[in-house]
């Protein structure tokens, strides 16, 4: 039950606080007073979009809080609060809403930070508000599956059902995917396979690149590399019979000089040592001069093979957008994967067609399960809602729940209807024939019955008795009355027949305060002030002595 509401700078509410019992609750007040303000705020605690210009004048942020007291065993609310991380306190939740001037919004369930989400969710469990346009949602389908698979308390089934479309909508789509690659493979067949024959004649190596332009600068300037090899071998010529010009004799006739100069200053002997390894380096220097000499090739054969191999590699390397070798070589190999995949794609397509009939047939399955159990409920939830119509001076009243089939899909393959005659006769859509005092006695007893079966700790009934009045309002009013005994209703009415039922009576009031500013206000109110405000609700701004009577007769006050 809703036991508390505090609301802060809500539109015209300064400042609220105020308690409320168990059982039926009565709000009441003149058009414009206020009651909807009330809903507002409630709508905005349970989730609802938040919007700054709720915010009272000159306030920097609004607050809307209420403690709500349910049961400690209610099983499906505390796997709410465990999924969520949120503490249980035995039944007992504080919720809180703050909007800021900046338009940021905060939540808190115990004091604990939550989404937007998850306040809604909470509110599916806490309270159901049935506001004036609601009664228009009769004429939707999905609304009306949804209340008959509420009564028949099918959850298990639906769940299988959308379990099994989940599987068939995922294979589907992995089904598709494969079959747009296929597809696309089989219509770039030929291309792929000339560039993998081009790439593949062209028989190419890691690395080759960097060499073949080493070697092509070596062949482009092979004479005067030629010439400068000899040239240094001239100049270093060891068998050359011109001492004078050889500089391995040169350093060896030093050596000689002062190996002999160490008899007379010793360390010159260090100095011939040093001499003979620069000696024989310088040889081995010259061998290698040698061996680069008679391994350069001067062919012109080979140069042009060269050339012509760069430009083969460099007119792939653009034509395919890479940078080397390695990335040609890369797409030359994925264009052969891609290639002989197609086998592969075929049979893993086989399979997945396989997996698609499987998850189809299962979802048939479920759907026709789920079908069976609204079948059985739709005949007794037609019964129940027939009878109770009836009840409320609609003796011919006829009611009955049609299911008609459709493409299976994640809530079944049913479509439902809810068709009615207020004559018994001729049953049509609901939304085609029931007037605005039918559709009110339709959802009120549509509320009534899955109250009992939905286990909803409060209802809030913004003025479902639109369009009715006399003995039908007094005995919506006593249906309304009888859910109160089993849980907290709240009833926003014009009607004092149902007002006269309430355990508890609020009276929302708007006034203009010294400062200009207007105020909404709800207290609840007394005995002798219950009777004069449905003695107002009876006769209007003039109180008669009849209407007080009358309004005493209705409360049963003597």
């Amino acid at each position: 039950m809703l036991s508390r509401l505090q609301v802060r700078n809500y539109v015209l509410i300064d400042s609220l606080d105020i308690e409320f019992p168990e059982g039926l609750v009565i709000i009441t007040g003149q058009t414009g007073a206020g009651k909807s303000i009330l809903l507002g705020a409630l709508n905005l605690l349970l989730g609802g979009r938040s919007d700054v210009s709720a915010i009272a004048e000159g306030a920097d942020r609004c607050i809307v809080e209420a403690q709500f007291s349910s049961d400690p065993g209610d099983e499906a609310l505390k796997t709410v609060f465990e999924e969520n991380e949120l503490d249980w306190d035995e039944g007992n939740i504080t919720v809180r809403r703050m909007v800021s001037r900046n338009g940021r919004s905060r939540a808190f369930v115990n004091d604990i930070p939550v989404s937007v989400q998850t306040l809604s969710q909470l509110a599916a469990r806490l309270v159901d508000i049935h506001s004036q346009h609601q009664t228009m949602l009769l004429s939707d389908r999905r609304y009306q599956l949804s209340i008959l698979d509420r009564y028949a308390g099918d959850r298990e089934q639906l769940d299988a059902c959308a379990a099994a479309w989940k599987r068939l909508e995922e294979t589907g789509a992995v089904l598709k995917a494969l079959q747009e690659q296929l597809a696309s493979a089989e219509r770039d067949r030929d291309f792929n396979e000339a560039q993998l024959k081009r790439l593949e004649e062209a028989a190419l190596k890691d690395g080759e690149l960097e060499e073949l332009e080493e070697e092509q600068k070596k062949l482009a300037n092979a004479e005067e590399i030629k010439s400068l090899l000899c040239e240094c071998l001239s100049l270093s010529d060891m068998s050359s019979s011109d001492v004078e010009m050889s500089i391995a004799n040169s350093l060896k006739e030093i050596q000689k000089r002062l190996e002999r100069l160490s008899a007379y200053i010793p360390s010159s002997a260090a100095l011939a040592e040093r001499l003979e390894s620069v000696r024989y380096e310088v040889e081995d220097v010259m061998s290698d001069v040698e061996t680069l000499n008679e391994g350069l090739d001067v062919s012109e054969e080979r140069l042009q093979f060269v050339d012509d191999r760069l430009s083969l590699l460099y007119s792939l390397l653009k034509k395919y957008g890479v940078a080397t070798v390695a990335e040609l070589i890369a797409y030359r190999d994925s264009l052969s994967s891609l290639l002989s995949d197609s086998s592969e794609l075929r049979d893993r397509i086989a399979d997945m067609e396989k997996e698609k009939e499987k998850a189809a047939a299962e979802l048939s399955r479920a759907a026709e399960s789920l079908h069976e159990v609204r079948v059985a409920a739709a005949l007794r939830f037609s019964d129940e809602i027939r009878n109770s119509i009836r009840s409320l001076e609609m003796p011919l009243a006829d009611f009955a729940v049609v299911l008609e089939e459709q493409a299976a899909g994640p809530s079944g393959s049913d479509s439902v209807s809810f068709t009615f005659s207020a004559t018994g006769r001729n049953r049509v859509d609901i939304a085609r024939c029931a007037s605005g005092g039918e559709l009110s006695r339709i959802m009120l007893s549509l509320k009534d019955l899955m109250a009992r079966y939905c286990n909803m700790p409060v209802m809030i009934f913004d003025e479902i008795d639109t369009g009715v009045s006399g003995s039908v309002a007094d005995k919506m009013g006593s249906m309304i009355c009888s859910m109160g005994s089993t849980m907290q209703v709240f009833a926003i009415t014009h009607l004092p027949q149902v007002a006269a039922k309430g355990k508890a009576h609020y009276l929302v009031t708007k006034s203009v305060e010294s400062d200009g500013r207007t105020v909404s206000r709800i207290e609840k109110l007394s005995e002798e002030r219950r009777v004069l405000e449905l003695a107002r609700m009876l006769s209007g701004s003039v109180l008669t002595d009849a209407a007080v009577a009358n309004a005493r007769e209705l409360l049963g006050i003597n």
